[in-house]
């Protein structure tokens, strides 16, 4: 254990966790919303500090990251628990469940093994890497000073302060951005819209951002809420990629999965505002592509074994349109 930031004593040995929206107060040996930050004698600890459950070299592509150094590796890795308790989880098992043997790993370590597999930095994924603050902080700060990148995939659900201070040390994010409305949240997450868009405003420009959407049949894939996600995205920036992602059952929620006329009528809808659109867990490569906006020119080919890129210094080659890419 390691004694975790962003919290404050209260009387009578309680404390309150400011690292999320959840605010928990919590009394001696009670864990918060997470699982994982608990109060052990008046002083808020964090249980799974430099405990990795799983670790992996993946293509940055499956983050999924589809403009930051297309076609790279990543070292991938995660421990358990998640502040959010979403009945569709797609890693429930790290998430609540606990699975997974935890291995002992501190950041100089992280440092020395993404070096070794030559990948361009670290991505913290798999359960949620927020309620690991401190042990991300920690580890973003050396792999910064190493000179490669760290990489966020999250839901977003933070407060502002902790945040900010994380966020120089953060080159891209993609984060899940559930549903466009709050009722959602509460009823299938436990959690709350507002915290998720307020992360992704303000990781937007000192960072690359990239959004998520699990589209659930019924639950939150209807044309209104569609639209009024895109007009919001649309509004902070254009040049945001949207990556719409195909339901299968999980876990505890059990809907038929996604048809795939929903997705492509999803993505008709973003392409009038947003420029980048992409369809997840579907086989057609098509919608993986990166098409240029103004000319429709195949600029990053995703449906071969190799990336190939059809860019001549960030732009079209075809048009020398401005591609939003970081290589």
């Amino acid at each position: 254990m390691q004694e975790a930031k962003w919290y404050q004593s209260l009387e009578q040995g309680l404390v309150e966790c400011l690292l999320c929206p959840h605010n928990c107060t919590l009394a001696i040996d009670q864990s918060g919303a997470c699982q994982v930050r608990i109060n052990k004698e008046g002083k808020l600890m964090t249980e799974t500090y430099a405990q990795v459950s799983a670790v992996a070299v993946d293509p940055i592509e499956k983050k999924p990251l589809f403009h930051f150094y297309p076609g790279s590796d990543i070292l991938s890795l995660g421990t358990v628990g998640c502040n959010l308790s979403c009945k569709f989880c797609q890693n429930y098992q790290l998430a609540h469940q606990h699975r997974g043997s935890k291995e002992s790993m501190p950041s100089q370590a992280v440092v020395e093994l993404a070096k070794k597999y030559n990948s361009i930095g670290v991505a913290y994924t798999y359960s949620e890497p927020i309620i690991c603050f401190e042990y991300i902080l920690d580890t973003a700060k050396l792999i910064k000073e190493a000179g490669m990148k760290n990489v966020l995939v999250t839901n977003g659900t933070i407060n502002r302060e902790p945040l900010e201070e994380l966020l120089p040390y953060i080159d891209a994010l993609n984060i899940d951005l559930k549903s466009f409305r709050e009722q959602f949240y509460q009823e299938q997450c436990n959690g709350h819209l507002t915290e998720v868009k307020q992360t992704i405003k303000l990781a937007n420009k000192p960072a690359l951002v990239e959004v998520t959407t699990l589209l659930i049949p019924g639950f939150n894939d209807s044309e209104t809420e569609i639209r009024e996600l895109v007009d919001w995205l649309a509004k902070i920036d254009q040049e945001i990629p949207l990556h719409f992602s195909r339901y299968f059952p999980k876990y505890k929620l059990q809907a038929p999965p996604t048809p795939m006329d929903t997705l492509l009528q999803a993505k008709q809808i973003a392409e009038e505002k947003l420029n980048y659109v992409y369809l997840g867990n579907v086989s057609a490569s098509e919608h993986r592509n990166t098409y240029c906006y103004q000319c429709g020119e195949l600029v990053i080919d995703r449906s071969r074994a190799r990336i190939k890129l059809n860019l001549k210094e960030s732009s079209c080659f075809q048009c020398g349109t401005k591609i939003n890419v970081i290589f």
